[in-house]
């Protein structure tokens, strides 16, 4: 499968959000979401990972910028989505889940 890179925004449907997660500092999990304007649902979490930058006030310290999931969904696609710790703008200050990357069934949508 190719994946294709999309970075853009979804919409995680709140009524089904895995906390499991949120004991070790994990965000929420959505296990079904919106993007462009269709609705997927997670079928299987296949990986996690990290992204850690420095501290922006000059500090010595690493702090998690990031937390990635790639997920299968109930229609085929493997996706990549991300949570960001911090907006990207004020403007933006709600879009905190992102699609990185899809492959597969509907990956050229």
């Amino acid at each position: 499968m190719k994946q294709r890179f999309v970075s853009e925004p979804i919409r995680p449907i709140v009524e089904a959000i895995d906390t499991s997660g949120a004991p070790l500092g994990e965000p929420g999990v959505p296990m079904r979401f919106v993007w462009r304007g269709t609705e997927y649902v997670v079928e299987e979490l296949l990986g996690k990972w990290k992204d850690a930058g420095p501290c922006t006030s000059g500090g010595g310290e690493r702090y998690v910028r990031k937390h990635g999931f790639h997920v299968r969904t109930t229609t085929g696609e493997e996706m990549k989505i991300y949570y960001e710790r911090q907006a990207r703008s004020t403007r933006e200050r709600k879009k905190r889940w992102w699609l990185y990357t899809v492959s597969g069934t509907d990956g050229d949508k």
